[in-house]
């Protein structure tokens, strides 16, 4: 299969080694990479979008096969594995680099992003107001080599951490 078949969808949700592993188990998931995007310092590194003070989030870089697993698909999933409604924050970790994010590529993305954020509000789910950045996808710095398949890398799954 060619990648120009594929697309791209980006999504921070706290820390990226979960994010990662949660996607690259999804069929229709081509390839994943750990990374970070929406801040201002070029090439940033780990331990400089740490300081809090690049503006990047912690996110993954999604390649899949729209005619395998649709965008709307990919929101659920995003949705569904992290808290929407806690600003710059994931469990115990805090800082603008753990928001909840989506970064779209297309206008098709942003109006489904839109869409679906906003029924999931109108749904009652939650009990607070959902804070997802909706944004247009910045430049993707792929993190480190360490960071990548982090935890596959380590046999460990999503629910052993």
């Amino acid at each position: 299969m060619s990648n120009s078949n594929l697309q791209k969808a980006t999504f921070g949700a706290g820390c990226f080694w979960q994010v990662e592993e949660i996607f690259r188990n999804i069929k229709g998931v081509k390839e994943t990479a750990a990374g970070y995007a929406g801040g201002q310092l070029q090439n940033p590194t780990y331990e400089q979008v740490c300081t809090d003070k690049t503006g990047h989030a912690e996110v993954v870089e999604i390649l899949y096969d729209p005619k395998e697993v649709d965008y709307e698909e990919l929101l659920k999933i995003f949705f569904e594995n992290h808290n929407p409604t806690t600003l710059n924050r994931q469990g115990p970790d805090v800082g603008t680099q753990y928001r909840s994010a989506i970064f779209y590529h297309t206008p098709e993305q942003k109006e489904i992003a839109e869409k679906y954020k906003n029924e999931l509000e109108k749904s009652g789910k939650f009990k607070d107001p959902i804070v997802t950045e909706i944004a247009p996808a910045t430049t993707f710095y792929r993190a480190e080599e360490y960071h990548q398949k982090y935890l596959a890398k380590r046999g460990l799954k999503v629910c052993d951490i």
